[in-house]
């Protein structure tokens, strides 16, 4: 009798034994199935967080092409441009979520969407202008063999003259400012904090134009923080009926080239806030772009 009560209570401990063996090894499966799909999530984010950066990459490229171009929508372009690099550094910092990445894709559609409106701009432009070049060509045969027709061809030449004008004028591309700290080894390090700049370093390009005068190009550079005060030199000159305060100048030597051009600003005690930077050709507004401190 004691016996077979023995033989109960072993199978009951193996009983219950075998119990929590099954419910281990069903916590175990579980536990790694809900590994392996938070991997593949994380996984699928990661490439996901990738495309979208090629393809940020993708509509930069484009603008850096149209704006090579040196068409009168530069500045259009260029604006559009610093948007996409922008949404590219918030992206590259985020941490590539699912929510955050929804979030991102719409911004770059938006993005894409106005980008191929622009392009379409573009190329209504490059055809106007190929038409005006065309157009250019034909009076110039006129202006040779047709002297019968002077007083008509001094007016289309008073024309042409403006055009040659408009076109001989530099572009002021890639207008960008860099703020950065001093160490002492003379090294200088990038920082957005307002109260650990030293140095503002603003550069921007000249395009090429092998209709325009060369030799020595001097443009006024103003920058402006968020209390509107100008920065740096604070000198004044007119142009004309127009004043100008001004932060430094930048004399550049043009040789009908793409010329790059950079400048320190130095100072002390950077506001935080929204920074604005114009560059004049004499009185003429001719480039303009923003940052910010915090």
């Amino acid at each position: 009798m004691e016996n077979q009560k023995s033989n109960n209570s072993f199978k009951a401990i193996i009983l219950v034994l075998s119990l929590l063996l099954l419910g281990s090894l069903f916590y175990i499966f579980k536990l790694t199935t809900e590994t392996k799909t938070l991997q593949t999530e994380v996984a699928s984010t990661k490439t996901e967080k990738e495309n979208v950066l090629k393809d940020l990459q993708e509509l930069k490229a484009t603008y850096d092409a149209a704006i090579a171009e040196n068409t009168s929508m530069s500045d259009e372009l260029i604006a559009e441009r610093e948007k996409v690099v922008g949404l590219m550094a918030q992206l590259e910092k985020s941490k590539g979520d699912a929510a955050s990445m929804a979030k991102y894709k719409q911004q770059f559609l938006g993005l894409q969407t106005k980008m191929n409106s622009l392009m379409q701009e573009v190329e209504v432009l490059k055809k106007d202008n190929a038409k005006l070049t065309t157009n250019l060509d034909s009076t110039k045969v006129v202006l040779a063999d047709s002297k019968n027709y002077n007083q008509v061809l001094v007016g289309q030449n008073e024309e042409l003259s403006k055009t040659v004008e408009k076109g001989s004028k530099l572009s002021v591309l890639n207008l960008k400012t860099g703020a950065y700290k001093l160490k002492s080894s003379g090294k200088q390090v990038e920082t957005d904090k307002a109260s650990r700049v030293d140095i503002l370093k603003i550069s921007f390009t000249i395009a090429e134009n092998s209709i325009a005068k060369s030799g020595d190009k001097t443009y006024y550079v103003q920058v402006i923080d968020g209390k509107n005060n100008v920065l740096g030199d604070k000198a004044t000159t007119s142009f004309g009926d127009k004043t100008l305060t001004y932060s430094f100048t930048s004399v550049v030597k043009y040789e009908n080239k793409t010329t790059e051009v950079t400048q320190d600003l130095p100072g002390k005690g950077f506001e935080k806030g929204t920074y604005f930077v114009n560059v004049f050709d004499k009185g003429e507004l001719v480039s303009k772009s923003s940052f910010n401190l915090r």
